[in-house]
């Protein structure tokens, strides 16, 4: 989310340099009323991020976040997690056996903030204008298998699909599917700044520094009609310039909550001793991390190169070094809470096995020590990340078959260049667009994938990624996906590292903590209110 690189695990978060005293403010929200949630995120309008609230542009977890607040979409994630259901719609199925017509019915009476009606017209415009921008950073490859959008009077729209889709519900429980205003959205052009308008359960008033959101008030929205269940009428995020600075925030009482992000330090240092007042709420995780290949680089377009390093990481060293409890290892790019998961770099490398990395490379004609830079971005991943990348340099050399060195720099300048195909090796993680195996294969080995990797299987392509879609019960996607996850291991054209747990940290008093953020990362602040709480 990009989003996935983004795209909310507590040991992880985005750092900005704006508002450095914004925990000064007198914030448990008792002036206005608000329950104000801290954030580490970074929201920047700039040259190369114009436009981080338009559905048609952002693809970023933190922005998602501001987005599933504010634009209604036709399904939703339960707050239990599990297959979508209807959000601004009151009704949504597949209307044939091959999963490539799916139908639409609005709920009666939806609005948009401002009381102009919303209708089927303005779904058709919301998801035509995302794949008419297709903007190079933005999410529409998501409904790279949607052929046309069809109205049928005011309340109905018609999805008729390319080729059968079983997980085109979840897409449209994303905020690429989010629903705007012709009034206040253009067709073709991206709506720069932070103003964001639409028929979600809040509108957001923002406040910016230097280009820089610094703090966001949502405040119920009295035209909502839709299927979420508000406990509040208003919540304050907050931006802080790094988790330190929040969690002083959250001791004094000055916020409620920390939905983004803990360091690793301090989820061990609030596990044993919370201050007084402050509780520790463990939730299930789906964010990854990884590291990406550029496949014509002269160093890793050798798959020997990038099998080597698959079988010399020490996976275990690195967490135990840097994250801790927030992360366990992983050995596929499907998390392994995920149905289809399978182990398919363990069973094909094991773990830091430095005698088969050297044997790859020897088989393959490449002298060692192979030279190699990490490139990994210095701002957008939290506290962890210059850490994590100086623990793989170390353990790598220490087998004395890399030369690596590790290049951090600011996501600004590293998203830009890892496009461009500027490194050979880079970190980047993933928050998933819904928690299905496709959504954390497809991204990154079908066409146009958000990596922009040259690396292409035309198998996977072809064959498997579209088989996969046909089966509306996952189960019987299961073998196409095991094939995908062993055709990365096999070729490797990413390594995946380590799958991370989420942490909230909050105050007695407020309720619905627990719910507030879900296993893909969505904060859902309309689930948080004040009373008697665990």
């Amino acid at each position: 989310m990009n989003r996935k690189t983004m795209v909310l695990t507590a040991a992880m978060g985005l750092l900005t340099p704006a508002l450095a005293a914004c925990g000064s403010a007198s914030g448990t929200g008792a002036a206005s009323g608000a329950i104000v949630v801290g954030t580490t995120d970074r929201f920047e309008a700039a040259d190369y991020a114009p436009a981080p609230f338009d559905p048609a542009y952002a693809y970023d977890a933190s922005s998602w976040n501001v987005l599933r607040q504010t634009v209604q979409t036709l399904m939703h994630t339960p707050r239990g997690g599990g297959q979508p259901v209807p959000e601004a719609a009151s009704d949504c199925r597949f209307t044939d056996n091959d999963n490539e017509s799916y139908r639409c019915t609005l709920r009666p009476g939806l609005k948009f903030a401002s009381g102009d009606p919303l209708t089927a017209k303005d779904v058709k415009f919301s998801i035509d204008r995302v794949r008419a921008i297709k903007d190079e950073n933005g999410p529409s490859s998501l409904l790279s298998t949607l052929d046309t959008v069809e109205v049928k009077g005011a309340d109905t729209v018609v999805f008729h699909l390319k080729t059968p889709d079983a997980t085109f519900p979840y897409k449209l429980s994303t905020p690429a599917a989010g629903i705007v205003s012709e009034k206040n959205y253009e067709a073709k052009r991206l709506r720069t700044g932070f103003s964001v308008d639409g028929s979600g359960p809040y509108t957001m008033k923002p406040e910016v520094k230097d280009n820089h959101l610094v703090r966001a008030v949502f405040t119920k929205n009295p035209n909502y009609k839709g299927d979420l269940k508000l406990q509040n009428d208003k919540v304050e995020l907050r931006t802080f310039p790094d988790s330190a600075a929040a969690t002083k925030a959250l001791s004094d009482g000055s916020i409620s909550m920390v939905s983004r992000t803990l360091s690793p330090a301090q989820i061990t240092e609030l596990a044993a001793k919370p201050p007084k007042g402050v509780k520790l709420v463990p939730m299930p995780g789906l964010e990854i991390r990884y590291i990406g290949f550029n496949t014509d680089a002269p160093v890793t377009k050798e798959k020997a190169v990038r099998q080597a390093l698959a079988a010399a990481v020490d996976r275990n060293n690195v967490i135990s070094k840097v994250y801790g409890k927030s992360a366990q290892p992983l050995y596929s790019l499907v998390p392994t809470t995920v149905p289809g998961h399978v182990n398919s770099f363990f069973n094909k490398y094991g773990e830091a096995n430095t005698a088969k990395a050297a044997d790859l490379l020897k088989a393959a004609g490449i002298k060692t020590p192979v030279k190699l830079t990490l490139n990994y971005t210095s701002d957008h991943y939290g506290d962890g990340t210059a850490a994590e990348f100086a623990a793989l340099k170390a353990q790598l050399n220490s087998t004395q078959l890399f030369d690596i060195t590790v290049q951090g720099n600011e996501w600004g300048d590293f998203r830009p260049a890892q496009k461009k195909g500027d490194y050979a090796a880079y970190g980047l993680g993933w928050f998933p667009d819904y928690p299905d195996a496709d959504n954390f294969l497809a991204p990154f080995l079908e066409q146009d994938n958000f990596l922009g990797t040259p690396y292409a299987n035309n198998t996977v392509r072809t064959k498997l990624i579209p088989e996969s879609r046909k089966a509306a019960d996952r189960n019987v996607a299961v073998p196409a996906i095991t094939e995908m996850q062993d055709i990365v291991a096999e070729d490797v054209p990413v390594l995946p590292l380590w799958q991370g747990k989420q942490y909230v940290a909050a105050r007695d008093g407020i309720t619905g903590v627990e719910w507030s953020v879900n296993a893909i990362s969505d904060l859902q602040l309309w689930e948080l209110g004040r009373g008697v709480s665990g």
